[in-house]
């Protein structure tokens, strides 16, 4: 039986009980994580009472989704999840409606999707998960550009319901800024690690030191792409040069391959959701790529997302545990094409509330200028999310075991 475009909510509140009462476990001994939040932060959210609540977390990692529940949990609430299409497959078809998730097709004008977040949003004291940057940026304290649809939705929810009681009701966006830290030294994760790639690539290293052992990892994953791209980078490029050039690059084989183009300033994550949903069609049309092709092609759009948000620069600035083992981990996503890596150690995901945002003091501007105002909110939650990273990057580091 072909997998259905879509999957709505079927929540059962008595099962997402159960699955809270064993989250702490569950968090802790297969993800090897555990959640950090004050009663603080709590405490901005439990305030909002009955009123209609959009939580807005940055997604660093493929842990947000359980991070979030084990908040709600602390909540004692029970939200909805907006989950990208491709989690729905075997056993989590039917598992994750149950818990409250519905899916959406990347890429595609989903109305199906959008429909079902409005009706969720429109109910009575709704509790809606999204996260605004639409995929993971693997960064640990560093956001990729938010997307408007997470402002627009909620307005035009609310906007519907005022056409037809006369008032525009309170809605709260709330940032959301998730951190995670490990809880015992990270050493031996980063060495184990760079060992793994240094023996694959077959370097001998010269130091102990982590981080130009890094950059010798780094710079063998880069003269691969190039090779296999038949990229030829000016002498004087730099690395940021080069990922750029080969970011280009891989996107424009892409979208010739599809017979696909673009506006120049249509974000890339976008271009190839929008590449990846096309993928997904040829493949079950009469003219379907062939199997080799269509590898192809979906390894470089998986490159795509994953070094996406890149930059050199990105350990040496902060070199914490943490950064050194989001640079190696999307490393080792490439070169032993592992799509979801492994739990490398105990970590715990901090999270921080921002202040919430009532979109009905916005109500009269939303009236006059939709667009202007769904832009300034975007920014104003981007900013808010992205200080409070900052504001936790800075914190001093807990004692580490």
């Amino acid at each position: 039986m072909s997998k259905p475009d879509f999957f709505p909510t079927k929540t059962q509140p008595m099962l997402i009980r159960l699955v809270q009462s064993i989250s702490y476990w569950i968090g802790r001994f297969k993800y090897q994580l555990k959640l950090r939040v004050s009663e603080a932060d709590l405490g901005k959210v439990r305030e909002l009472g009955d009123a209609r609540i959009v939580l807005m977390p940055n997604h660093p990692t493929f842990d947000d989704g359980l991070a979030v529940f084990l908040f709600a949990t602390q909540l004692g609430e029970i939200f909805n999840y907006l989950v990208a299409h491709e989690n729905f497959d075997g056993w989590l078809g039917d598992f994750l409606p149950k818990m409250g998730c519905y899916s959406i097709r990347r890429g595609l004008g989903d109305r199906r999707s959008i429909s079902h977040t409005l009706e969720l949003l429109k109910e009575e004291r709704a509790r809606m998960v999204i996260f605004p940057e639409g995929g993971c940026s693997f960064q640990n304290d560093a956001i990729m550009p938010f997307r408007t649809g997470a402002i627009q939705l909620p307005f035009q929810a609310m906007q519907s319901i005022a056409k037809k009681t006369k008032e525009f009701p309170p809605c709260y966006l709330v940032p959301i800024s998730i951190k995670y830290r490990y809880l015992k030294s990270g050493t031996d994760i980063i060495e184990k690690s760079l060992q793994n790639l240094e023996s694959h690539f077959g370097i001998q290293p010269e130091s102990k030191d982590f981080y130009p052992r890094l950059r010798r990892v780094s710079e063998a994953v880069m003269s691969t792409l190039e090779d296999e791209y038949n990229i030829e980078p000016p002498a004087a490029a730099d690395w940021n040069d080069r990922i750029n050039l080969t970011r280009k690059t891989v996107l424009n084989l892409c979208q010739e391959q599809l017979g696909i183009s673009f506006p120049d300033d249509f974000p890339l994550r976008e271009r190839v959701y929008k590449m990846q949903a096309l993928l997904i069609e040829k493949a079950d049309d009469e003219f379907a790529l062939d199997l080799e092709t269509y590898e192809k092609l979906y390894q470089s759009t998986m490159r795509l997302l994953n070094f996406d948000a890149i930059y050199d620069g990105y350990v040496e600035a902060y070199p914490t545990p943490e950064r050194f083992i989001d640079t190696l981990t999307r490393l080792e996503r490439e070169v032993f094409r592992v799509e979801i890596p492994e739990p490398k150690g105990l970590h715990e995901a901090w999270l921080k509330v921002g202040e919430p945002l009532n979109i009905q003091d916005y109500a009269e501007q939303y009236q006059g200028d939709r667009q202007g105002t769904i832009a300034q909110l975007t920014d104003k939650m981007q900013f808010e999310v992205q200080n409070n990273l900052l504001e936790m990057m800075l914190d001093d580091r807990p004692e580490l075991d």
